[in-house]
C-alpha cells in the first residue's frame, strides 16, 4: 500500500522594499598639515585716552580779535604757523602759569564786556 501525503504550503506574500540610496564612501585621506610660524606678540602699549573735547562760543571785541590775527602772522614768522584755538589755549596756559598777583594784574587789564551775543545791526 502506498501513502501519498499531500502537503499544504502556505504562500506568503512578499512586498517590494524600497532600496536604501546610499551614498558612495568619501576618500578622507589626510590632508597635509600647514604649519604656520606663530610671531610672538610684542606688548601693546597702553593707549593713551585723548581729552575729551568741548566746543564752546564766546564774545570778543574786534580790537583784541585782530589781536589773535596778529599772533598767527608772528607766528607763521617764526615758522611755526598757529590756529586761533591754539593761541587761546597756549594763553590760557599763560595764564595759568602765572602767580596770583600776576593773574590779578592781567584781568584788571582787561575791560569787562556783556556778555551773549551781539545785537543785530
Amino acid at each position: 500500500m502506498t501513502t501519498t501525503t499531500t502537503t499544504t504550503t502556505a504562500t506568503t506574500e512578499v512586498k517590494p522594499v524600497a532600496k536604501s540610496v546610499t551614498k558612495p564612501a568619501r576618500n578622507f585621506a589626510a590632508k597635509p598639515v600647514v604649519k604656520v610660524a606663530v610671531k610672538p606678540q610684542p606688548e601693546k602699549a597702553v593707549k593713551v585716552k585723548k581729552p575729551k573735547l568741548v566746543r564752546d562760543s564766546f564774545t570778543i571785541p574786534k580790537p583784541e580779535y585782530l589781536v589773535l590775527d596778529e599772533l598767527k602772522l608772528r607766528a607763521v614768522k617764526l615758522s611755526s604757523p598757529a590756529k586761533k584755538t591754539e593761541l587761546i589755549r597756549a594763553g590760557i596756559k599763560a595764564l595759568a602759569a602765572m602767580s596770583d598777583a600776576s593773574l590779578l594784574a592781567a584781568l584788571k587789564a582787561v575791560p569787562a564786556i556783556k556778555t551773549g551775543r551781539p545785537a543785530k545791526p
